[in-house]
């Protein structure tokens, strides 16, 4: 199983970015993915998750209500759009894939996620 995660790059506070996560796997597996960041000197911190179903998401408190994580299961792909960015929002993100079940199952978890991607910097400027 491969996640390849991309859509980083530079944006000013207030700005936009989505980033993307392709994952590499049969069309026949279940699985919950998540979003997660990590800042210089801090430790990683949970962002978005999203259910195989796409029917229950959760996000952090601190991203809540300006980031939507999103799922085309056609291109086994999720993405996570985030708006009215801050700079505390820089970090590197990574995408995990989490085959416990599918259904509508999510964890915040990431000790539960069994594949990671190589993620993608976010950085957002003052």
């Amino acid at each position: 199983v491969q996640l390849q995660a991309s859509g980083g790059g530079l944006v000013q506070a207030g700005g936009s970015l989505r980033l993307s996560c392709v994952v590499s796997e049969s069309s026949f597996s279940r699985y919950a993915l998540g979003w997660f960041r990590q800042a210089p000197g801090k430790d990683r911190e949970f962002v978005a998750a999203i259910s195989w179903s796409g029917g229950n998401t959760d996000y952090a408190p601190s991203v809540k209500g300006r980031f939507t994580i999103s799922k085309d299961s056609a291109k086994n792909t999720v993405y996570l759009q985030m708006n009215s960015l801050i700079p505390e929002d820089t970090a590197n993100y990574s995408c995990g894939a989490d085959f416990t079940f599918g259904g509508n199952y999510y964890t915040t978890s990431a000790k539960t996620y069994e594949y990671w991607g190589q993620g993608t910097q976010v950085t957002v400027s003052s």
